[in-house]
């Protein structure tokens, strides 16, 4: 099974949904898991609040609206696992979808969420981030290094355009924006071997769509995929959806010939 590692609240519903409805629809069992198990729900200012006149540009378009009600109706989906209850023997893969509402916090800095990470990850597996939820694989520790997982690998994430949303949004929507007084692409990029290994991709980011995957921008390194904002999500599901079936391929045993 792949799972989708999911905060006690507040992530992006695109992030979460698109790459769940590519997976699902290619037949893979894909579960969920959150903090105490418990049904997690995405940001509703993303959904349902919007951010006034710059509502238009700023919440969640229909299409991924849409994969996200599908999400929700999934019983895997009403009846997830909590961290502790994730066997990395028994995954497929680990997908960590992003957000900026405060409920990200329970993800990622989340110890059980950060070990599961770094074992799933350093195990070979098929593993997927993408907005904030790239902090997750900074912060997870490999045990022989004492250095995140990511020291040596090529990443992208939310880069600094973090600051553009949140000056135009701060006069009423305060720290919204701003998880960390760090932004998520200063934080990412110390826990790099090189700041060159953080890929920050066209500098005026255009939406993907499902007919148009390669508007998107993502980075992959052998196991690892990662992508930038909700714009991206087409291509990356693509992108991890191609890196589970490799994997898959790679890891399926060899026939033996009969003489």
């Amino acid at each position: 099974m792949i799972v989708f590692l999911l905060p006690s609240s507040g992530y992006d519903p695109t992030e979460a949904a698109v790459p769940w409805a590519a997976l699902r629809d290619a037949g893979y069992d894909v579960r969920f898991a959150t903090p105490e198990g418990r049904v997690a729900l995405a940001d509703r200012r993303l959904t349902d609040t919007g951010f006034s006149w710059l509502s238009p540009w700023l919440m969640t378009r229909r299409a991924g609206l849409a994969a996200y009600g599908r999400m929700t109706e999934d019983p895997c989906f009403r009846t997830p696992l909590s961290y502790a209850e994730v066997d990395p023997a028994h995954l497929a893969g680990l997908f960590v979808p992003g957000g900026h509402a405060q409920g990200m916090r329970t993800l990622l800095e989340d110890p059980v969420a950060q070990r599961l990470f770094a074992r799933v990850f350093l195990a070979g597996l098929p593993v997927g981030a993408v907005c904030h939820g790239v902090l997750l694989a900074a912060r997870a520790t490999d045990p022989a290094t004492g250095r995140s997982v990511l020291y040596g690998r090529r990443t992208t994430a939310l880069t600094s355009l973090e600051l553009t949303a949140w000056n135009l949004t701060r006069l009423w929507l305060g720290r919204y924006y701003r998880t960390y007084a760090a932004t998520v692409q200063a934080e990412v990029t110390a826990a790099l071997a090189e700041p060159g290994h953080f890929l920050a991709g066209p500098p005026l980011p255009v939406r993907d769509t499902a007919a148009r995957p390669g508007r998107g921008f993502t980075v992959r390194d052998g196991n690892y995929v990662s992508a930038r904002w909700p714009g991206d999500c087409h291509r990356l599901a693509a992108e991890y959806l191609a890196l589970v079936r490799s994997h898959r391929r790679s890891a399926a045993p060899t026939p033996t010939e009969s003489g």
